[in-house]
């Protein structure tokens, strides 16, 4: 006997990386300058030097047995507390060693932190537009995946809906900031005002309403927007956080949960997620990445390419007559569909060889998503494209 829901799983394509795998194939007949791939969320910005230097190092320098050797299932002691000692350097908390796990990327982390919270009947609560893996991370660990519709005029949190949907099975609301796949940063007005909201409504059904901070493009920032950290704003806060962004290292898989010191029942919800993260067969990351990372703390990435992405293709985009909100955080820009089907326009797109991800898996289906960690030259060749479209 098989169990038929991972079977659903395993068998059920990604849309996303099936049109970047037939972008593969299209370049092989057509020639890779005639196809213009905006599907998937690769980095294409390398490496900071200063994460070759470390690899190099470890490698070279280091002795074998150290650099491969297992670690406690946590992460190794100087690399969590370099991660913390880094957070404090910026942000209000006082974050210990003892606050982090590090896990596979933060996929890891979200489900790990996920599964920790799923009790009888538990919720857990989106806001559309989200990364469409939260619903099997939700519903795989047998929770209900509760979807707040989007507030189209700016994509920040529609706050009467989302309390209009939270019940006494309200576990946690992920907040995705800035968000995949909109770009937009919720301010830190909107963040103070989801926790006190949030404070209330735990208050009313006698349980912490947790916020889950998925933070992988924390430091992809234009134009001085502030990201709040949202533990400063709302104690009952965990962090799932990705270095596949922010070092350019997606293929690498690291990233850490952190459960703050202030948030409600946080050594048993820390305890469990590790748990959780054991029943998955996470035994440890990496022991070479998470030894990058410590040396890497205090990088940034470089947005000059980003920024000239981004505001070349919006320009152009808002100039033909497109709708989208300016993004000013990610890589990705969320764009009404002229027909109001995004499905339907990625269809027509991918005809002439334009892959856009159709916005239906993000929660938003009259939207499509355009990534713009992509070549320059790639931008300007498919502007023709994207006017012809509409």
């Amino acid at each position: 006997m098989i169990n038929q829901e991972m079977l659903r799983l395993g068998t059920e394509r990604c849309y996303i990386r099936e049109l970047a795998e037939y972008g593969a194939r299209q370049a092989e007949i057509v020639g890779a300058e005639n196809v213009y791939d905006f599907s998937i969320g690769n980095p294409s910005v390398p490496a900071p030097q200063e994460a070759k230097e470390a690899f190099l190092h470890l490698i070279r320098d280091v002795d074998a047995l150290a650099v491969h050797s297992y670690t406690a299932a946590p992460g190794m002691p100087d690399v969590r507390a370099a991660v913390a000692e880094d957070l404090n350097r910026r942000c209000v908390t006082k974050l210990r060693a003892e606050n982090f796990f590090f896990t596979y990327g933060a996929s890891a982390a979200l489900t790990a932190v996920i599964r920790a919270l799923a009790v009888d009947k538990a919720e857990l609560m989106a806001i559309a537009p989200y990364f469409p893996e939260y619903r099997p991370f939700a519903e795989s660990n047998g929770m209900k995946f509760v979807v707040v519709p989007a507030d189209e005029e700016s994509f920040q949190i529609p706050l009467a809906a989302l309390e209009e949907r939270i019940t006494p099975h309200t576990q946690a609301v992920v907040i995705n900031s800035p968000n995949n796949p909109s770009g937009v940063i919720y301010s830190r007005e909107m963040l103070e005002e989801l926790g006190r909201l949030l404070e209330r409504k735990s208050g009313e059904i006698g349980h912490p309403i947790y916020i889950i901070a998925d933070e992988p493009y924390r430091e992809l920032v234009y134009d001085g927007a502030e990201v709040p950290f949202i533990p400063d704003i709302y104690p009952n806060t965990v962090v799932c956080y990705s270095y596949s962004k922010s070092l350019s290292l997606p293929g690498e898989r690291i990233g850490y949960f952190c459960v703050p010191d202030q948030a409600q029942d946080s050594r048993e919800l820390f305890d469990a997620a590790a748990g959780a993260a054991r029943a998955m067969g996470h035994i440890c990351a990496p022991s070479l990445q998470q030894r990058v990372v410590a040396l890497c703390a205090g990088c940034r990435p470089d947005l000059v390419s980003y920024d000239r992405n981004r505001m070349a293709l919006y320009d152009a985009l808002t100039s033909y007559g497109y709708e989208c909100i300016k993004p000013n955080g990610a890589f990705y820009m969320f764009v009404k569909a002229p027909e109001g089907d995004g499905r339907a326009f990625s269809d027509r797109a991918k005809e002439k060889n334009l892959l856009v991800a159709p916005g239906v898996d993000f929660g938003c289906p009259a939207y499509f998503r355009v990534s713009t960690c992509v070549d320059y030259d790639m931008i300007q060749r498919s502007l023709p494209v994207f006017r012809s479209l509409i």
